[in-house]
């Protein structure tokens, strides 16, 4: 193969891969706003944020029962994953050439991390976690913060999107489970949905990526340990508020 061959093979997938990434930004773009949260109904998510402008919402069977699943899911550590860590790497890249460090620090499981982040636990049972913030995700250095949970709904001041993030392991049968993961954003003011909605469309694929990457990682596992009859040491999880799942 000469090196014209690859030069021009290269420059083709480069420029597919440009074209298949503005084709997502115009669909992602477009159906901004277009949700319907009756196709998957949520009783629980429905007290913390009723009426999303983003509801997204993804599932995996695991051949494991949800007390072997759902320990699982709450605690993993994304970076096993080697692209999720390619994802947030490439993320990092603008802090980096900023000069500002990017190590890990702290806890690595996925709720322990999520809640150093100043994201604040709306509601825990022994199979469900929910967690939420508020933020300004647009922003160069996004910070999280967390509501009590009987103020969480009613917050409503401008500048905002509230975040709402929920992980869980439903139970199918006695030796089987749904990992089930689902992220609801709405914004406080029509300006502020007007910059998610820019901020969005563009970077929603590498967070939609990370889930559907993340759930096989909880799959493998608990059915690892449902075959070698193992369970998690701890089950119990942070302390949080009681609701029914």
């Amino acid at each position: 193969m000469t090196t014209g061959r690859v030069v021009r093979g290269a420059a083709a997938m480069a420029g597919a891969g440009v074209v298949a990434a503005g084709a997502y930004v115009m669909v992602a773009w477009a159906r901004y706003g277009q949700v319907h949260p009756d196709r998957h109904p949520d009783e629980l998510l429905d007290r913390f944020l009723p009426d999303p402008d983003v509801d997204e919402y993804h599932t995996l069977k695991v051949r494991a029962p949800a007390e072997v699943t759902f320990p699982l899911a709450r605690d993993m550590d994304l970076m096993q994953s080697p692209p999720v860590r390619a994802i947030f790497w490439l993320r990092a890249i603008p802090a980096m050439l900023r000069g500002e460090p990017c190590r890990r620090e702290g806890p690595h499981g996925l709720l322990d991390e999520t809640l150093g982040m100043g994201w604040g636990l709306l509601a825990a049972t022994d199979r469900r976690i929910v967690v939420g913030a508020y933020t300004q995700p647009w922003h160069q250095d996004v910070t999280f913060h967390a509501l009590p949970p009987e103020e969480f709904a009613g917050f409503n001041q401008p500048g905002y999107v509230k975040i709402v993030w929920t992980m869980g392991a439903e139970p199918l049968g006695a030796n089987e489970s749904m990992v089930v993961t689902r992220t609801r954003v709405t914004a406080t003011d029509p300006e502020s949905r007007t910059r998610f909605r820019r901020y969005w469309a563009p970077m929603s694929s590498g967070i939609i990526l990370i889930r559907y990457l993340a759930l096989p990682l909880v799959k493998a596992q608990a059915e690892r340990n449902a075959r070698i009859g193992a369970t998690p040491a701890a089950e119990t999880g942070p302390a949080g508020p009681d609701s029914p799942a």
